[in-house]
């Protein structure tokens, strides 16, 4: 297939501080992707483009989130750090669930800069958090100190490796996907989940038996562009024999993006004031240098 006309899918950042003990880039913020989620989209004949944070200490010229927005054709917000409570107002219950409020920032900003463009956005993990926040909902800081009853949803040994199954709501888009199935495995590698859902977003898979939400999509009613999220990772096929099919996901997103090609719904800001994400990273990271 020429590459003129493959997707062109945006894939979120990790950040790495600069630190000044480390012996390779000492001193230098990296910002890098873990690359079973990019041979995950490339799988399905999609071009991936790492999306770089454009403001910070070594910022020059004027590319914003914007033009990646309006280039490429959806983009995938992945797994890695926290969400910092108080972007839910909350405050942290433990100095280790402090989370990375400079990430938080850049995802909230790419979110915005995607829905404002009327471009497919989904998350993965981290990624369906920081979108439940960034449209008004909020976390479980730590689903087995703070939910009475709760499975583990991480084990650090045994991490991809480690599952649990999920219910499929019926009637939902997710249960199209999954004809016939009701009930699924998935693997489970977060000790965050969903605890309050943000408004204009329907719950499509519960983790089993606690209920904590493991799928959610945008309703029709609330926007007509496409916004979803899995808690699970579909890239990380370690137990494949197990867990359910990834690909039906992936294809679902990707044909939303060739829909998007042709006909888009651009939205609004999921922070109220168009472009308060992209300014709010943009001051942080001036106050951080």
């Amino acid at each position: 297939m020429p590459e003129s006309v493959r997707l062109k899918i945006g894939l979120s950042a990790c950040f790495s501080y600069a630190d000044p003990q480390r012996h390779l880039f000492t001193g230098k913020t990296l910002q890098y992707i873990e690359q079973s989620i990019a041979h995950w989209i490339m799988s399905a004949g999609a071009l991936v483009v790492v999306i770089p944070c454009p403001t910070g200490e070594t910022a020059r010229g004027d590319v914003t989130l914007k033009h990646y927005a309006r280039w490429l054709d959806g983009v995938v917000l992945h797994g890695g750090s926290d969400v910092w409570p108080g972007h839910y107002g909350e405050v942290a219950l433990a100095p280790e669930w402090e989370g990375d409020r400079v990430r938080d920032l850049y995802d909230l900003a790419v979110i915005e800069a995607f829905e404002q463009a009327g471009k497919p956005v989904f998350g993965v993990c981290r990624g369906l958090q920081i979108i439940n926040v960034a449209f008004g909902g909020t976390l479980y800081q730590d689903i087995e100190s703070q939910l009475a009853g709760a499975q583990r949803h991480r084990d650090p040994l045994e991490y991809d490796r480690h599952v649990h199954d999920i219910r499929i709501e019926p009637r939902t888009r997710l249960a199209r996907l999954y004809p016939g199935r009701v009930q699924a495995t998935v693997n489970s590698i977060h000790h965050q989940g969903i605890k309050t859902l943000a408004p204009g977003f329907a719950v499509e898979a519960w983790s089993m038996p606690d209920q904590v939400p493991e799928a959610i999509r945008r309703t029709a009613r609330h926007g007509r562009g496409y916004i979803a999220a899995t808690q699970w990772h579909p890239e990380f096929r370690t137990r494949a024999d197990v867990t359910l099919d990834d690909a039906p996901i992936l294809h679902d997103f990707l044909d939303a993006c060739e829909r998007a090609r042709h006909h888009r719904w651009p939205g609004s800001s999921p922070l109220h004031i168009r472009d308060r994400a992209s300014r709010l990273l943009r001051q942080a990271l001036l106050r951080r240098f």
